[in-house]
């Protein structure tokens, strides 16, 4: 059996990051979890770039067009999306998970899901670094391992 090891330095890994702006003070929390994983994983602050974007709906767009210029070895997207009183939930939901699966399969790159998609804001909080951790590091971290493996298997 061959095992793929890793003989390369994450250190020289070019991420991307997309930020939702909308329920802002949740996506704060969530980018400084992502940045204090990349920072801790040896990620150099200059091979991160950071793109703000009004919604979670506009997310896809925004990684399509960062995918195509073939620099990163990760995007990461993050935000929240909290459920309210009408079908929009299901409609911003749907819409960023399928477009960033999407720009994945269509780039063969990681574009990792750190949106969160919650019944409440109180759990949106416990997700973005309370009880229940923050996801911004662990999409962080997925980013990593998933470049980690795409560059194993290139």
């Amino acid at each position: 059996m061959k095992t793929l090891k890793r003989k390369h330095s994450r250190k020289d890994y070019k991420i991307a990051i997309i930020l939702s702006l909308f329920n802002e003070f949740i996506g704060q929390k969530l980018l400084q979890g992502a940045l204090n994983c990349l920072k801790e994983n040896s990620i150099d602050d200059e091979n991160i770039d950071l793109v703000k974007v009004p919604g979670a709906f506009e997310i896809p767009v925004t990684a399509e067009k960062l995918a195509s210029l073939n620099k990163y070895d990760a995007i990461i997207c993050l935000g929240a999306v909290i459920r309210g009183e009408t079908p929009h939930f299901d409609y911003v939901a749907n819409a960023a998970s399928s477009g960033i699966l999407q720009v994945s399969l269509k780039h063969t790159l990681p574009v990792i899901f750190g949106v969160l998609t919650t019944n409440t804001i109180e759990q949106a909080v416990e997700r973005a670094g309370g009880k229940d951790g923050n996801k911004g590091w662990d999409a962080a971290l997925a980013a990593l391992e998933m470049a980690d493996v795409m560059k194993k298997i290139k």
